[in-house]
């Protein structure tokens, strides 16, 4: 199988959509996407073909932005700022069931269990809720963040995610606040608290901006990854360093706090190595990135510009590759390893 190395990391081609494309989801071992759009729909491209060509799911589906979409066999997943969920099949593109106030709010993110028998969905209600692919029915609704800032205005609910090993599952909030619970019962068994993503101006808008947008179990669940933004100087640009913060979380333990002041904006996405040596992160402001942490240390390994802000991404099976949608693009980014093979074996002496 082919080694990652992050600081051979090249982009291998982009390509343009019109408008936003939210969140992706991919078909394993192809380059075939499924991505939820501002316009509303849900598209499949298959990014690896000479010409990618776009092409939306003509069926009646949601009627506002798409923020969240789920692969689980032959069934696709989706959510939206409409607070529906429907399902598709994957290969003829029809509804198949649809939830129509799966949340009161905004549906801001999806998470997909490592079976793909669960996803769990996070909205502006302040509610993370957990699905059955199968059957479409809730398992659990988790209610855990508040629903108000300090500054008593409205919060968000942005990230979610599972642990490797589908026991854990992670939700985090606008104003920097983490809850853990076990899967199994819905119980929560754990609480973070990561502050400095939270900004508050009273003089400009008198509002709030930034707040965890992406949490990344490690592949043991030891670690817990959140992503986000540092205190923010112009609210109308984004104007704050991306920010990493990395907790042992049984434990309770902040292992690092990682800003980078000269590629800024929101950490839309984490992912950790397999190997657990390096730590993923993408997104932006009105441009985008891609940066590698080591997850010893914190330090960068190394970063690229992307063409566009990076909302999400799906990294390939032996993570060597990117394939991540955004502003007006979609990009795939390669960093295998380009050591060279083992020398083969000297042959064994002929018997006498």
């Amino acid at each position: 199988m082919a080694l990652s190395d992050p600081t051979k990391l090249k982009k291998v081609r982009d390509f343009g959509v019109s408008g936003i494309a939210f969140c992706v989801a991919r078909t394993p071992a192809s380059g075939q996407l499924y991505f939820g759009h501002s316009d509303f729909k849900l598209y499949e491209v298959d990014a690896l073909a000479e010409k990618p060509e776009p092409k939306a799911f003509t069926a009646a589906g949601h009627e506002s932005y798409v923020t969240g979409v789920a692969l689980s066999g032959k069934q696709i997943v989706s959510g939206a700022y409409d607070g529906r969920l429907i399902w598709w099949n994957a290969e003829s593109k029809e509804v198949v069931r649809t939830v129509e106030k799966a949340h009161e709010l905004w549906i801001r993110r999806f998470a997909t269990s490592p079976d793909g028998a669960l996803v769990a969905s996070v909205a502006d209600d302040m509610l993370a809720k957990v699905w059955d692919v199968e059957s479409g029915k809730l398992v659990f609704t988790l209610k855990d963040h508040q629903t108000l800032t300090p500054n008593n205005y409205p919060s968000m609910l942005y990230a979610v995610a599972f642990s490797p090993d589908g026991k854990w599952l992670a939700t985090g909030d606008k104003t920097g606040h983490i809850a853990i619970w076990e899967v199994a019962t819905g119980k929560k068994v754990g609480e973070l608290e990561a502050p400095v993503m939270y900004t508050w101006d009273p003089r400009q808008r008198r509002h709030s901006i930034g707040g965890i947008r992406s949490l990344a179990f490690s592949h043991d669940s030891q670690l817990l990854a959140a992503g986000g933004i540092g205190t923010i100087g112009n609210i109308d640009h984004l104007g704050g360093p991306s920010r990493v913060e990395v907790f042992d979380w049984q434990k309770g333990e902040r292992k690092h706090e990682i800003e980078d002041s000269k590629l800024q904006g929101l950490v839309e996405q984490i992912e950790f190595d397999p190997s657990g040596k390096w730590l993923l992160a993408a997104g932006g402001d009105h441009g985008g990135f891609v940066t590698f942490y080591d997850v010893a240390t914190g330090k960068m390994i190394h970063q690229d510009k992307a063409p566009m802000h990076v909302h999400q991404f799906a990294i390939n099976e032996d993570h060597t590759e990117i394939f991540a949608v955004g502003h007006g693009r979609i990009a795939h980014f390669d960093f295998k390893s380009d050591r060279p093979a083992p020398p083969a074996a000297p042959p064994l002496p002929e018997s006498a």
